[in-house]
């Protein structure tokens, strides 16, 4: 039986989270969104969003949690 630590189990890489501003709503809970640094990219919504059912509009302010293995995509994780 192989043993494992909390360390086994963490993420290798931590995620990203920035404030970004949605630009346009994109069909199937997508959204295009800009970051601070004025960088797109396409972002889909939590889980937890979608249970509670929080909408999202574009021009709100929003926080996003990004991958540092891929720039391009992210996650909406909260609505400001």
């Amino acid at each position: 039986m192989v043993r494992r630590t909390i360390e086994d189990c963490m993420a290798k890489e931590e995620k990203i989270t920035l404030e970004a501003e949605v630009t346009e709503a994109l069909p199937d809970a997508r959204f295009r969104v800009r970051l601070e640094n004025d960088q797109e990219i396409l972002a889909y919504v939590s889980g937890k969003m979608r249970k509670f059912f929080i909408r999202i509009l574009p021009g709100d302010r929003v926080t996003v949690e990004m991958s540092p293995y891929d720039m391009t995509k992210g996650r909406i994780t909260y609505r400001h």
